[in-house]
């Protein structure tokens, strides 16, 4: 099995998750979201698996006394959902648009039985648990043991889908200080403070406004690496 993915979104064996899935015989359906509308929410019964064609979504949890935390940052080729198919009958976190995305929404049994039936979707499907698994790993650890200004620089490489493209530059869109604030566990103010840090040294740019994108500089990197 090869996980290792090009920048077309294909797997370093050829196999094209998003042309399989608009190929193949079962029923699914195609939904558009606007920025900020909810996908699901916590609580919503878990029936169906997404796969992100084009956009960004949030996932987050709430706690009981309100308080919200962003678990990932997701982008086109990601899959979401996927508990279900480990019999979670409730969602344990809600979806949200970050961005106008379209969704491949795809019923759980159809998905459990195309998972059987069809080897290298199932292979795509697992690579892309693992790298799940991983990532929630790695952020346990920036969240135990980084300051916030690491995780910051992490968060913003993370959402520019840095190594996964070739160009040194990558544009993040639709992307708000409290957002971000939420995913690394940090105050608004001190997100604003490292953000303008980041700009004057060059490592990001933006005309004052976030949500109108920012572009994200290779720079960046040597915060997460300055010991």
């Amino acid at each position: 099995m090869s996980a290792r993915k090009s920048t077309n979104g294909t797997t370093a064996s050829g196999f094209d998750a998003q042309t399989f899935l608009d190929s193949a015989g079962f029923a699914k359906r195609i939904v558009d979201y606007r920025r900020n509308e909810v996908i699901f929410a916590q609580g919503d019964r878990g029936d169906s698996v997404f796969y992100i064609q084009k956009g960004g979504v949030k996932l987050s949890v709430v706690s009981k006394t309100g308080k919200e935390a962003v678990v990932a940052m997701l982008g086109p080729t990601d899959f979401f959902g996927e508990a279900c198919l480990a019999d979670q009958t409730l969602r344990i976190g809600s979806a949200t648009a970050i961005t106008p995305s379209t969704v491949l929404v795809i019923g759980r049994k159809q998905m459990a039985k195309v998972l059987h039936e069809q080897n290298k979707l199932a292979d795509r499907f697992i690579a892309h648990m693992v790298l799940r698994n991983v990532r929630v790993e790695q952020d346990l650890i920036d969240q135990l043991f980084n300051s916030s200004e690491k995780r910051l620089a992490r968060a913003l490489l993370m959402l520019a889908r840095y190594g996964k493209h070739t160009k040194p530059r990558h544009v993040v869109a639709t992307i708000s200080q409290e957002t971000l604030s939420e995913m690394i566990g940090t105050t608004r103010s001190r997100v604003n403070f490292f953000m303008n840090k980041f700009k004057k040294l060059g490592f990001i740019e933006y005309n004052g406004d976030l949500e109108k994108g920012i572009q994200i500089n290779s720079s960046l990197l040597s915060v997460v690496l300055h010991d």
